[in-house]
């Protein structure tokens, strides 16, 4: 089975609910599909929060950790959730012993009681994030990545990572720190990486709050609709399939859809894992 997972918005950016199975439909490579699995919204999240600890972040580590403590506490209480910290090195930290909790306090404990240092292995962090997901007991993934710059410190290329995000069941959301100087730093990344995957990327000001913007990502994770279907069978090679999602609920008005673009089906495989996405109006258009 192929799972998307789609978020609905009104006119007003608010998200819809209440839509049935009935109000979807899914084109995968233009043929219809029907849809075997169907969800409505907060379904548990397995989550890796991606926490830059490079030597500038220094200062903002209190507000970071209590920011993803509300996160946390706003968050499905069935969600799992792991914290990577990257600065010239990435490591994960453990809880009581554990890789995943869902304890907003240990949360920020293992974000504020590491000392900022170095450089930033931002693309290393993705790629360890990715891998550790794959432990997690939830089929729905995303990534929380929290950053001030660029990445100057890592093994992988940016455009290894945007190949395993685009085999991957993971959103990626990004919340970018970035500076007045803007030195070494690259917000077209986070902004592609989370476009790509259906996830979404921000640049708080330096008066915005970092912990409303968290809490928006936790209310978009529980906000959205799961949809399956069986993708056709094939044989040779993998190829991508582009996928639409269209919505059409009567009396609703306009609405959008924010899902991945397309998945890719394995050699005989009837098992697909996303590729790219797009935000669509109703119709399937960007």
């Amino acid at each position: 089975m192929v799972a998307v997972p789609v978020s609905v918005t009104d006119g007003k950016g608010n998200f819809v609910s209440g839509l049935t199975v009935r109000d979807f439909t899914v084109i995968d490579n233009g043929q219809s599909q029907p849809i075997t699995f169907f969800e409505q919204q907060d379904s548990p999240v397995t989550v890796g929060l991606l926490i830059d600890h490079s030597g500038s972040m220094g200062p903002k580590l209190p507000e970071v950790g209590a920011a993803i403590s509300s996160l946390a506490a706003s968050s499905n209480p069935r969600d799992q959730m792991f914290v990577i910290d990257f600065g010239d090195t990435v490591s994960i930290g453990l809880f009581d012993g554990h890789s995943f909790t869902s304890n907003p306090s240990q949360i920020e404990h293992a974000i504020t009681s590491v000392w900022a240092r170095g450089r930033t292995a931002l693309y290393d962090s993705i790629a360890e994030g990715m891998t550790h997901l794959k432990l997690g007991q939830w089929n729905k993934r995303a990534l929380i990545i929290v950053s001030d710059g660029g990445d100057n410190a890592s093994h992988y290329k940016f455009n290894q990572i945007l190949e395993m995000a685009h085999s991957s069941h993971a959103a990626i959301y990004a919340i970018g720190l970035v500076s007045e100087s803007g030195q070494e730093e690259n917000p077209d990344v986070l902004r592609k990486l989370a476009r790509d995957t259906g996830g979404l990327a921000f640049f708080p000001g330096p008066h915005d709050s970092i912990a409303a913007l968290s809490d928006e990502i936790a209310r978009d994770l529980r906000s959205q609709y799961m949809l399956g279907f069986a993708p056709p069978k094939q044989s040779g090679a993998a190829a991508f399939h582009k996928l639409t999602i269209k919505v059409n609920a009567a009396g609703r008005g306009k609405l959008r859809v924010r899902a991945r673009a397309g998945y890719t089906v394995a050699t005989s495989s009837i098992s697909g894992s996303p590729g790219q996405s797009a935000d669509q109006t109703e119709n399937g258009s960007p």
